[in-house]
């Protein structure tokens, strides 16, 4: 993972990697994650999977966290900075087992600027690595690495200053992007089945490095509606239909939406009504 690490700090100029910030820069402070949309089953897990709780809107999630999603789950989480969402007073203040800080109930949400949003698909392991955020004069310089262990993921990420990093890592690839919508999609063995790009906000796409089998690592440069799989010798168009797919979910996940409408504190369950579009 390190060779890869290497070759994508190599191919982007070294703008994703070890980046020196501004003298002013205030030390590191860990970021979160916010969840603000759960669909079926969820977990999160805080020692590896040994323990698992249940995961819903609301909860802060710091590094070293693992979000599950079953066969009939999805997830949304909002990364960065703690997000400060409006609180439904009629719930309790905790509404799980779990072992860390208390999550409450929520009303609506709708955030006024463009967000980093991942969305987990269902039978899907994401473990959030790194997650931490550094005020430097009026810009906020945002470390995150992610690592996708199995399923899909659609990624939308604002344009980054140019100190700040966000990397996805998979069992035999990694990814770099620095303002970019995005999917991820793993093989039930951990191999990339695809990778597609349906926008990117700037010049630098998204860099891709994948290791083969036999050890050999091609890195490849993804642009505005192009995709990479195993096979391709280099990135290639998207079909008509999957990019008026993806052009369903990346506007919605950008500034994205949820009402919690009531919940059931015997059971400790939510019940919730999203609207997403579609």
């Amino acid at each position: 993972m390190k060779k890869l690490q290497a070759l994508l700090a190599i191919a982007m100029g070294g703008a994703l990697l070890n980046v020196g910030l501004p003298a002013s820069a205030q030390p590191a402070q860990p970021g979160f994650a916010t969840v603000i949309r759960t669909k079926g089953d969820v977990t999160y897990s805080l020692d590896g999977g040994v323990h698992k709780y249940p995961l819903i809107p609301g909860k802060f999630l710091e590094a070293g966290a693992t979000i599950y999603t079953s066969e009939n789950g999805e997830v949304d989480v909002i990364l960065g900075k703690a997000i400060d969402l409006p609180q439904a007073k009629w719930v309790p203040d905790r509404v799980s087992l779990a072992v860390d800080a208390p999550v409450r109930g929520l009303v609506t949400y709708r955030p006024s600027a463009e967000q980093n949003v991942v969305r987990m698909q269902p039978n899907t392991t994401l473990v959030i690595d790194k997650l931490t955020t550094t005020s430097s004069g009026a810009d906020t310089v945002s470390d995150t690495e992610l690592d996708l262990k199995k399923g899909s993921i659609f990624a939308s990420v604002k344009k980054l200053s140019p100190a700040a990093q966000y990397l996805v890592k998979t069992p035999t690839g990694i990814a770099g992007v620095r303002g970019t919508q995005f999917s991820i999609t793993l093989n039930e063995d951990g191999t990339i089945k695809s990778v597609m790009v349906y926008r990117t906000l700037n010049d630098d796409g998204l860099v891709l490095a994948v290791t083969s089998a036999g050890g050999t690592t091609q890195t490849f440069v993804l642009k505005d509606g192009e995709m990479w799989a195993p096979g391709n010798a280099n990135p290639i168009p998207i079909t008509p239909e999957i990019r008026r797919l993806l052009g369903e979910v990346f506007p919605i996940l950008r500034t994205p939406f949820f009402q919690v409408v009531s919940y059931d504190y015997d059971r400790t369950e939510f019940r919730e009504s999203s609207d997403f579009g579609f």
